[in-house]
């Protein structure tokens, strides 16, 4: 079996790119006032949905051909309302700390669902009011995230979730919402 691991070893570190209907099904659920900053872009499938929508600025460390190649922890982003990103889980938390403290509306994440385990994320982040997200929103159907012109049959392996943070609401527990069945065939085009 060929997973997605072996198949993006040649495309650098952690390139996983969002499918278009992941991306659709967060605007669906979730409303942003604002600019969007997209820091990890990669090769622009996620920035190109939400610019349907929105105002996007796009950036990544890698020069994958889309957006500016700037190191999101390198600078900071002074006029930045939102950031939304599906980040390589390897710096997930580091994305997470430095998103909490730039963004001024709402920051999205695309992340494994695992990322609700860990005493180290429970106390860094899960325990406080601050830090805690308001939505976790569960795919249902799974993702498969693989570069584009790869054949993409039936769901992948992980199970991911879009993760919400309001910087406007405390709230005392995060809610938890799936995205339905269908959605995934009903946003393929």
């Amino acid at each position: 079996m060929v997973t997605n691991r072996r198949l993006l070893e040649n495309e650098g570190p952690d390139f996983y790119p969002t499918p278009e209907w992941g991306t659709k099904a967060l605007m669906d659920y979730v409303t942003f006032d604002g600019n969007i900053l997209e820091p990890c872009c990669g090769d622009g499938a996620m920035s190109q949905v939400l610019g349907e929508r929105y105002s996007v600025i796009s950036s990544d460390k890698y020069d994958r051909g889309y957006g500016e190649v700037k190191d999101f922890f390198d600078y900071p982003y002074l006029s930045c309302n939102n950031i939304v990103t599906n980040p390589p889980f390897n710096i997930a938390e580091n994305v997470l700390s430095h998103a909490l403290g730039v963004a001024t509306h709402k920051i999205a994440l695309l992340l494994r669902l695992s990322f609700l385990e860990s005493q180290r994320r429970y106390e860094k982040f899960f325990k406080s009011v601050y830090t805690q997200p308001c939505t976790v929103l569960v795919f249902s159907e799974r993702l498969s995230m693989y570069p584009k012109g790869y054949p993409v049959k039936g769901g992948g392996t992980t199970s991911y979730a879009w993760f919400v943070w309001d910087r406007h609401k405390l709230i005392q527990a995060p809610k938890l919402e799936w995205i339905r069945p269908g959605f995934k065939d009903e946003r393929i085009k």
